[in-house]
C-alpha cells in the first residue's frame, strides 16, 4: 500500500448551483483528511472564490457550459493541467467536466466521473442520442462513475452505459441546515419558497403555472423564488405581485427556515441538493416524481408530498394541501429531519468517496470525521 499523501484533482464545470455546492464540500473534507487538492475550474463561482487560499491550488481552466467549436481547446489547455498537476486521481464533475477529463486523461490515470445528472436527458431527438451515445463511449475512461443515486445508475445502464458503478447518495451539512427554535409567524400569508437554478430542469414555469390556483385556494400565500440563469427574465415577465424573485443566494437555509412549505417542480435530476437542505431545515417538501427526487425523500413519505412532472394542476392540489395542514407540515418537517440525518449527512457522503479513492489508489484516504454508522451504498 502506497504511504503518499494521495492528491486529487477535481474538474468542475459549472461553477454554480448544486455541483458547485459538491465540489466545494468534498474538498473541504478531503483537506481536513490531510490529503491534497487541486481545483480545476472557470474563473469565478464558488469553487473559486470558497476555496481560495494556502490549503487548496485553484487553477483556472476557461470552459464553457456546453460543448461546442471551444471543446478541443478546453481539452488541451485540460491535459497541459493534469500533466503539471500530476495528481494521483482525477474527479470530474457533470458532463461537460466528464468530458473534457476522460478526453484528456484518455484513461492514463485513476478517474471518477460523476454526472449529477445526465446531460442526454436535457436534451431531445439527434443531441441526445449523440450523448448517449458518448456516454456510452466514456465509459472506458472512467475508471469509477459515480452516482448521487440508484435511480441515475439504473438510468445509465438501460441507456447502454458499461460501467463500474458506484452509488454514493448527495449529503448535506446538518450543523448549517437545521431547524432554529420555534418558527414565529410574520403575520404575512403562507410561504412557499423554491430554491434552484432558474432553468427548464428545476420547472419553475410550471410552477407559476399553477400558483394562480394556489392563491385562489389559500388566501395571502406568496412565493418566492431563489436563485437566478438563462430563464429569469422569461420566468419574471408576467409573474403576479405574490410571487418574488430573491435571486442568487450564498446561505439559503434562512429562506428554508421561513418556508411553510418547499418545493422543487424539476423535469429531472441525479438527486438535488435542496429537498435535503430543507428537510435538514425540518420543512415539508413537494417535489415531482422524477428519479433522484423521488429517492431522497424518506421511505414511506406521504404521497401528497409526490407529484408528476409537468403537472400544474396536481402540483397547485399538493402546495395547497400542506399550506392548509399544519400538523401534517409539522410531522413531515420531523420525519424529513430524521431521514437526512441517517441517510444523508455530508459526513456519510465524504466518507463513502473517500473509500472509492482507496480502492482505487490503493491508500490508507483517512476521513476527516469517522463516523461508525456511515453509509455507502455500492453496487
Amino acid at each position: 500500500m502506497r504511504s503518499s499523501v494521495p492528491h486529487i484533482l477535481h474538474v468542475a464545470q459549472p461553477v454554480e448551483g448544486g455541483v458547485a455546492r459538491v465540489v466545494t464540500d468534498l474538498v473541504a473534507a478531503q483537506l481536513a483528511a490531510g490529503m491534497r487538492v487541486t481545483v480545476a475550474c472557470p474563473q469565478g463561482g464558488m469553487p473559486a472564490e470558497a476555496l481560495r487560499g494556502p490549503a487548496c491550488t485553484v487553477l483556472r481552466w476557461d470552459a464553457t457550459r456546453s460543448p461546442g467549436r471551444r471543446l478541443p481547446g478546453e481539452v488541451r489547455a485540460l491535459a497541459r493541467l493534469v500533466r503539471e498537476v500530476r495528481p494521483d486521481l482525477v474527479h470530474a464533475h457533470s458532463a461537460k467536466a466528464g468530458l473534457a477529463a476522460r478526453l484528456a486523461v484518455h484513461g492514463r490515470l485513476p478517474t471518477v466521473f460523476q454526472p449529477h445528472a445526465w446531460s442526454f436527458e436535457a436534451v431531445d431527438g439527434v443531441m441526445a442520442h449523440l450523448t448517449r451515445g458518448w456516454e456510452r463511449f466514456g465509459a472506458r475512461w472512467a475508471t469509477r462513475v459515480l452516482c448521487v443515486s440508484e435511480a441515475e445508475r439504473r438510468t445509465g445502464e438501460r441507456c447502454g452505459i458499461a460501467a463500474e458503478w458506484r452509488v454514493v447518495p448527495n449529503g448535506v451539512d446538518t450543523h448549517r441546515f437545521r431547524p432554529e427554535g420555534d418558527r414565529a409567524s410574520s403575520g404575512a400569508g403562507p410561504l412557499v419558497v423554491c430554491v434552484g437554478r432558474l432553468c427548464r430542469q428545476k420547472g419553475q414555469d410550471v410552477l407559476l403555472a399553477a400558483w394562480p390556483e394556489v392563491v385562489r385556494r389559500v388566501a395571502g400565500a406568496r412565493l418566492v423564488l431563489v436563485g437566478d440563469g438563462p430563464d429569469a427574465a422569461r420566468l419574471r415577465s408576467g409573474a403576479p405581485a405574490s410571487v418574488e424573485f430573491a435571486g442568487a443566494t450564498a446561505d439559503a437555509a434562512p429562506w428554508y427556515r421561513a418556508a411553510d412549505v418547499v418545493v422543487l417542480p424539476s423535469r429531472w435530476e441525479g438527486m438535488a441538493l435542496a429537498p435535503l437542505e430543507a428537510m435538514a431545515c425540518g420543512r415539508p417538501v413537494v417535489v415531482t416524481d422524477v428519479a433522484g427526487a423521488r429517492e431522497s425523500l424518506p421511505p414511506g413519505h406521504s404521497p401528497s408530498c409526490l407529484v408528476p412532472p409537468e403537472d400544474p394542476g396536481a402540483l397547485a392540489r399538493a402546495l395547497t394541501a400542506l399550506l392548509r395542514d399544519e400538523p401534517l407540515r409539522t410531522a413531515l418537517g420531523a420525519q424529513g429531519r430524521a431521514h437526512v440525518l441517517v441517510a444523508h449527512d455530508l459526513r456519510h457522503t465524504t466518507d463513502a468517496v473517500a473509500d472509492v479513492y482507496r480502492e482505487l489508489l490503493g491508500i490508507a484516504v483517512t476521513p476527516a470525521a469517522p463516523d461508525e454508522g456511515r453509509k455507502c451504498i455500492t453496487t
